[in-house]
């Protein structure tokens, strides 16, 4: 197989979303994606909300913060041109008991500082007007927040990348990546190589072929800190994975939400909290909680992995979480087993939800980095050594910045290049 000039592990959509960047900055660039499963975009890219970010939660001036504002418009541009389907329907963030109001004035300035325009704090009754069920003090109404399929994004996102002669290879699951030194510059392929001279390259090993390039990116996801190892990187983190459960309205109960509803989340719990949302294709979902999964691609809460949970649970990051949010842990955790108290939580925001009107729904899993001393790293991630590049956090909103973080990633690709 000739050699590539980039192979990227990982066709979700943010390795998805780096190559489709790379090909656009330089067309001569021959670009490889491998994919442990048979399809792209198959765990993180397709088993999430749905919901197009505003950024109003993101510390300003972050990686999160910036690629969510400038992602947003790539993504909306790039929906509009190819024909994804997508809405902008708003949201709205409710307090629903007077000792949220401070948070949730939190929430709205950061909004402010983020840049956001046209959000604003509404009354009850306002919010009422917005969504006729739900309870609250007092709201914020996020005009910029909507509705896509990432799923479909980013198998649009291969499609483009596939037609203007990207190749993505299946089935390929990295399982080495070494350095090594060649004998000679590789040949110019057609069109003309992008290097003017490579001595170094890049082999990368699955389970049953080699491939080989001038550079490696790592976009694995929720495999991503065990790639970054194989590169000879030493990152001072590790990947926790936390499975969110849904349930779907029953058609006869949809009325009760009309687009997105979401709670001021606990400031002392790094997730946003069960909340409503309305899906590009019809129907609403409700949730996501969050409980530590079993396994890395753990969707059910009967799957099992012994290796990966016993790495889980010795990490010393992990202890330490377990240690600082053990009630709220344990609180997701019988929501994730009992319906009733799911229901509870839902009926906080839309008091007329009963455990009739809800179903069983999908799962998803989050990929959350960790460090030894206990911290969720809270931005995106990205080092690099020569030949390397790893994405070792990308949490969300990575769906909605995908087309910025993909410029990101690509950015540095492109001054390695340029320094050979």
């Amino acid at each position: 197989m000739r050699p590539h000039d980039i192979v990227i592990a990982g066709g979700g959509i943010v390795g998805l979303a780096t190559a489709l960047q790379l090909q656009r900055r330089n067309p001569r660039l021959r670009i490889a994606i491998l994919e442990k499963e048979k399809l792209v975009a198959a765990h993180q890219s397709s088993h999430n909300s749905g919901v197009i970010h505003s950024g109003i939660y993101y510390k300003p001036g972050s990686l999160r913060a910036t690629n969510c504002k400038r992602g947003y418009d790539l993504l909306l541009r790039f929906c509009r041109e190819n024909g994804v389907s997508f809405e902008i329907c708003g949201k709205i963030i409710v307090a629903t008991a007077e000792g949220e109001r401070e948070q949730l004035d939190k929430i709205y300035r950061r909004g402010i500082e983020n840049g956001l325009r046209g959000i604003r704090k509404i009354s009850p009754e306002e919010a009422r007007e917005i969504e006729p069920h739900v309870r609250a003090v007092e709201a914020v109404w996020v005009p910029q927040a909507g509705i896509v399929d990432y799923g479909e994004v980013a198998r649009k996102y291969a499609e483009i990348f596939q037609k203007n002669g990207g190749e993505i290879f299946t089935g390929q699951k990295a399982k080495a990546v070494s350095i090594v030194r060649r004998n000679a510059v590789p040949a110019t392929h057609a069109g003309g190589t992008a290097f003017r001279h490579m001595n170094d390259g890049v082999v990368v090993q699955t389970q049953n072929q080699e491939f080989e390039a001038n550079i490696f990116v790592n976009c694995a996801g929720l495999y991503s800190d065990k790639i970054a190892r194989l590169t000879g990187e030493k990152p001072d983190l590790q990947i926790l994975p936390f499975r969110g459960e849904y349930y779907e309205l029953k058609p006869a109960s949809q009325h009760l939400v009309r687009n997105l509803i979401y709670p001021v989340p606990n400031p002392n719990f790094p997730f946003l909290g069960v909340h409503f949302t309305r899906m590009i294709h019809g129907g609403i979902e409700a949730g996501p909680n969050a409980v530590l999964a079993f396994q890395r691609e753990g969707y059910s809460r009967w799957d099992l992995n012994i290796k990966e949970l016993a790495e889980t649970l010795a990490f010393p990051g992990f202890q330490k979480i377990a240690r600082k949010y053990w009630r709220d842990g344990w609180a997701e955790m019988l929501r994730s087993y009992s319906k009733r108290r799911f229901v509870l939580a839902l009926q906080r925001l839309v008091p007329e939800i009963s455990a009739e009107d809800v179903i069983p729904g999908r799962s998803g899993v989050r990929a959350m980095a960790c460090d030894r001393a206990g911290n969720l790293l809270d931005d995106f991630l990205i080092l690099t050594r020569p030949r390397i590049v790893n994405v070792c956090n990308a949490p969300s909103p990575a769906a909605t910045a995908s087309l910025a973080v993909g410029e990101t990633v690509a950015e540095r690709v492109l001054e390695m290049m340029n320094d050979e």
